[in-house]
């Protein structure tokens, strides 16, 4: 059954320096209803500051990371973080967090990038303890709270509790996941899950199995009903639909072709699922050889269509149905102010 969808206002991770017009599309989004802003980071800008820069202007919206990389700090440090970002946005805050991939995690941070879910399952339940402000106390096999053995340990750490208290004790946590097995997890430990490729068309093979494990599982936090799926979905109104296709083809050709190693780029194995397999052999062979421009060209128009919303305002307004009887609840999409006009007078309405 169709149903109202919500918006956020994706702003992404910085490249060469702030994005052009940010603030004014984040007073946009928080004037037209948008339910939620995000920031990114990769190994440039960070997350939380220009989130609370930019927050810092906004009333209504909810300000979340999109992803807060896990490795870039300890788990009480996020929690921290997002306990203090909490009591800043008065109760408007989402902890989205991540594992990024290994030549980020090892390259960038120099942090073991191996049993990404079992860290992760660690990391949440840190921050859920701090959220709780109880004494956190955890001994897994990746973080030791307090610190008890090693070298140069001088055994007198303790047991603490934050000195913060919560606005919330439940701050929201989203994960981002794109394996079948990260899904089930987010499923049964977060609030939400941030998708960056969803396919309305492929959630029935896909998605929802992966999410019903998850569900299932003793001690989930969430049912179907009331778990939160935010997916990233550029959107892009031009009478033209290949030429619309062609200004989000590099955006993906970077992601399926080279982010990541080959053999290790999560990024690449969504389309594969999906059933392009063939084609982003290609694209990735293209990219990691320099022809970036001819891996852009190889992405294929519909797969740009299962993934995005693309062409003239009417066959937007079409295919936004198929997201309207999905199980997404949160198009989180990108642009600059006339453009966020425009994206909220259609799917908002």
């Amino acid at each position: 059954m169709a149903k109202d969808l919500k918006l956020g206002l994706n702003t992404g991770y910085w490249t060469s320096g702030p994005p052009h017009g940010a603030q004014e599309a984040i007073a946009v989004a928080d004037e037209l209803g948008f339910d939620s802003i995000w920031t990114a980071e990769a190994y440039g800008s960070d997350v939380l500051t220009p989130l609370a820069w930019w927050g810092s202007h906004t009333r209504n919206v909810r300000l979340g990371t999109a992803i807060m990389q896990m490795s870039a700090r300890r788990p009480t440090a996020a929690a921290m973080a997002a306990l203090t970002m909490d009591h800043l946005s008065g109760g408007r805050f989402i902890l989205g967090l991540g594992v990024s991939g290994p030549q980020v995690v090892e390259g960038w941070y120099g942090e073991p990038f191996a049993k990404p879910l079992a860290r992760t399952r660690e990391y949440v339940a840190i921050c859920r303890q701090c959220f709780a402000r109880e004494r956190v106390e955890f001994h897994g096999d990746f973080y030791d709270l307090p610190l008890t053995e090693g070298e140069r340990v001088t055994g007198l750490g303790k047991a603490l509790k934050p000195t913060l208290h919560p606005v919330r004790e439940d701050i929201p946590i989203y994960l981002a996941a794109e394996g079948p097995k990260n899904i089930a997890l987010t499923a049964e430990i977060a609030d939400g899950w941030m998708a960056l490729f969803y396919s309305p068309q492929h959630e029935g093979e896909l998605y929802l199995p992966r999410l019903e494990e998850g569900f299932a599982r003793e001690g989930a936090r969430r049912t179907r009903e009331d778990f939160e799926i935010t997916a990233t979905v550029p959107v892009i109104v031009h009478d033209d639909v290949e030429q619309a296709a062609d200004m989000i083809r590099p955006m993906y050709a970077l992601y399926f072709g080279g982010m990541g190693a080959k053999g290790a780029n999560f990024h690449h194995d969504v389309p594969v699922r999906m059933g392009y397999e063939a084609e982003m052999q290609v694209v990735q062979e293209l990219y990691l050889d320099g022809r970036k421009d001819e891996a852009a060209a190889a992405i294929p128009l519909k797969l740009i269509e299962q993934l995005a919303l693309i062409g003239p305002e009417d066959k937007v307004r079409h295919d936004l149905e198929a997201w309207r009887d999905s199980a997404v609840t949160t198009l989180l999409v990108g642009g600059d102010a006339a453009m966020i006009r425009r994206v909220a007078e259609i799917v908002l309405g």
